[in-house]
Formats: structure tokens, sequence, C-alpha cells
């Protein structure tokens, strides 16, 4: 028979903590919940379910990752939508020569929260306001809202991240300024209600991932620095 520390220990592990940006919404949402359960509760059991939507979106997991010199991780939960080579957004600084950009798009369902890919010094941060049209747009990347940050590593590479906000998830933040000291998968900011985040590697790195596959932020490994190697194929099964 386990003991009672045992099942604590595993009713723990069922909730996930919620990140504190989430708390005045779903507070919100609770208000609005009791109100349409004292009008209809038809109504009341709807926002019910529009409430727990809301908690379960801002859950905020603890994360494993990897220590290995020169690995990248992914920055955010979510399905590799595009793996593609172009310029870094303009505003970063970071010249014209192209590179591996890695395109994670986050669902409803994901988790929010974004991470370090690797561990530096955040040279530089950027906030561009914009639009809100859908990012699976090309033109999502120029024109919607978004949050970019570079991270200079201790190699000298630099990584660039860029948070995008789309269609009913608005809202991009940030958790860490230019010049915060970052390990690698810790917090740096989350998109409210979603959307997708772009990770440019530095040039001449590969992906070691394939369009379709699933991240886990701050666990999956997207690129390995320390090591050569082509673009990564795969299929599903």
């Amino acid at each position: 028979m386990p003991d009672l520390e045992d099942i604590l220990a595993s009713l723990s592990e069922l909730f996930v903590p919620i990140h504190r940006d989430g708390q005045r919404f779903i507070a919100a949402a609770l208000v609005v919940t009791l109100l349409l359960f004292l009008l209809w509760s038809p109504l009341g059991w709807l926002a019910a379910g529009v409430t727990a939507w809301i908690t379960y979106l801002f859950r905020d997991p603890d994360r494993v990752a990897p220590l290995s010199e020169g690995l990248v991780v992914a920055p955010a939960d979510g399905r590799v939508r595009a793996i593609d080579r172009m310029a870094p957004p303009g505003e970063l600084d970071l010249g014209e020569e192209l590179r591996v950009r890695v395109s994670i798009h986050l669902s409803i369902a994901d988790v929010h929260i974004t991470r370090a890919p690797v561990a530096g010094v955040v040279a530089r941060i950027a906030y561009c306001p914009g639009t809100f049209a859908s990012t699976r747009r090309p033109k999502a990347s120029e024109e919607n809202e978004r949050r970019a940050a570079v991270i200079a590593m201790a190699s000298g590479a630099r990584v660039a991240i860029v948070q995008i906000a789309g269609g009913l998830r608005r809202r991009v933040v940030g958790f860490v300024e230019e010049g915060a000291r970052i390990g690698i998968g810790e917090r740096i900011g989350l998109i409210r209600f979603g959307s997708r985040v772009d990770l440019y590697l530095p040039p001449d790195v590969a992906a070691l991932v394939a369009v379709g596959q699933t991240m886990i932020g701050g666990e999956t490994v997207i690129a390995n620095l320390a090591v050569d190697g082509g673009e990564r194929s795969a299929r599903v099964v």
C-alpha cells in the first residue's frame, strides 16, 4: 500500500502551476461565471468551461533543459510549421546574412511560455506594434505585433527569438530586459492566447528538427552548434 507521502506526491503532479500573468484573466472569468450562474445556469456552465480553458492556457510547468555545450533548445511548445532560410528582422541589427529560421506554431492548447533557447546575455530587445492577422500568413512575421530578442552566447554566437501575436491571441509579454544573463530553458516571456515563435539560428547552423515535429519548450533540441550536419528530413509514422 502506498503511504500518505506517495499519495500526496502523486496528487501534486496532477496540478500544473499557473503563471501569475494569467491570474487576473482567470479572476475576471470567475466573476463572469458567477454572475452568469445567477442569471441562468446553462450560461454559467458555458462560462465555467471558458474559465477552465483560460486557466489551462496559462499553465507554467517546469522543464528539464539539457546543459551540454552548444545545444539550442525549442523556445516554445508547439509544432514546427516551417523551416526556411531568412534574414533576421531588421530591428535586431543582425545583418542580412541568411540564417535557418524555425517557425513554431502554438495552438490554443499549448503552453504559452517562451523560453531561452541558449544561455547567454540578452544583447537586444525590440518591440514592434502591428496587426493581429493569422500567423499562417507569410507576412505575419513582418506585419503582426511582435517582440524579438537576441541572445549572445559565451562563444560569440548569437541566436534570435521572435514572439509573434496573431488572430485572437493578442499581446506579447516579455520577462527579461537587455543586459540580463539567462540560462538555457529559462522563461523569457509569453504570448497571451497563442500564437507563433520564430527562432533564428547562427549562420551556417542546421536545424535538427523537421516540419510537423512537436516541440517541448526548453527541452527539445533544435540544433547543436558543436556539430556540423545537414538539414534533417523526416516522415510521419
